[in-house]
């Protein structure tokens, strides 16, 4: 574990300065149907949704969240997909499909023309940007379909950055999480994290790794997870990831990571979950990252609590 943990630390120095070089991060975006209720276009909505979004997937810098993936997730939620979504619904459906952008709008006629609006709204910040084409016959809804995808694409191109949450630097992240513990004496801390990608056991779980060695940064004791010692708090539960999608290069992974954290009474301090989607070029490494950034988000709501 130790030796572990040395690597993920030096990884985790070296990944700022490859990324600072690297081209900016894809954006994953996810595009519900347009509204349509005017007579005569009311099939309209799903169609301009279906143009947009095969018009989208040729971006190189957009991931698409495929619409069975979308039919599955807020399905099961019961959420619409129409263009009703609002910037208030926008961070539980980023949450649940791992979308950064939702992409939405209405398709409306005024006399003989007909228009569509598109509503992009950044989930992590809640931001929206709306965009407008019209026309009139012979000019055909897949034509507006195209214009509109492309004032999005522009969109997104100009404005990408102000959709999505500031990344911080991982020292800043770690330094903030050190001030927020409260001072005094620490517990000491064992970690129990069992780790599965696609159903099959990992030999080296990220998640575990990860929370281990921010315990160890923020000065918590640390009891290997085979050790007859005693820890004052045990952290239990279990995380998995799974693969997301395809992008030419690129690969997506969804990872959740569920805990819960103990006393040697039997007290409970805290029991929370979290959802992180990371892209890279190899699965294994954007598995292991999404479960490292979930671990990461974690830690930030469960150390402060493990200090009486």
């Amino acid at each position: 574990m130790k030796l572990i943990q040395t690597v993920a630390a030096f990884a985790l120095m070296v990944l700022p300065l490859a990324l600072s070089a690297a081209e900016p991060a894809p954006l994953t975006v996810a595009v519900f149907d347009f509204e349509s209720k005017d007579e005569g276009i009311r099939d309209l909505g799903p169609k301009v949704a279906a143009l947009v979004t095969a018009n989208l997937s040729g971006q190189p810098n957009l991931v698409l969240v495929e619409r069975a993936e979308l039919d599955k997730v807020l399905g099961e939620q019961e959420l619409g997909l129409s263009g009703t979504v609002s910037p208030g619904s926008a961070a539980r459906i980023g949450h649940l499909t791992g979308a950064q952008i939702l992409v939405t709008g209405r398709v409306f006629k005024v006399e003989k023309e007909t228009y569509l609006v598109a509503k992009v709204i950044g989930t992590e910040t809640s931001r929206v940007h709306g965009e407008t084409v019209k026309g009139a016959s012979p000019v055909s809804a897949g034509d507006l379909a195209v214009m509109l995808t492309e004032k999005v694409v522009a969109a997104l191109e100009k404005k990408g950055p102000e959709f999505v949450a500031k990344v911080l630097p991982r020292a800043e992240r770690v330094a903030a999480l050190k001030k927020s513990i409260r001072p005094g004496k620490l517990p000491s801390v064992r970690v129990k994290l069992p780790e599965r990608h696609f159903g099959g056991p990992v030999v080296d779980p990220a998640a575990e790794t990860e929370l281990g060695l921010l315990l160890q940064e923020c000065g918590f004791t640390l009891v290997a997870g085979d050790s007859a010692t005693p820890a004052d708090i045990e952290i239990s539960g279990e995380a998995f990831s799974a693969l997301g999608m395809r992008k030419g290069n690129l690969t997506s992974c969804k990872a959740r990571v569920e805990i819960q954290a103990k006393r040697k009474d039997g007290t409970v301090v805290a029991v929370d979950r979290q959802t992180s989607v990371t892209a890279d070029i190899t699965e294994q490494t954007a598995a292991k990252t999404a479960l490292q950034e979930a671990a990461f988000d974690l830690a930030e709501r469960l150390l402060p609590k493990l200090v009486p």
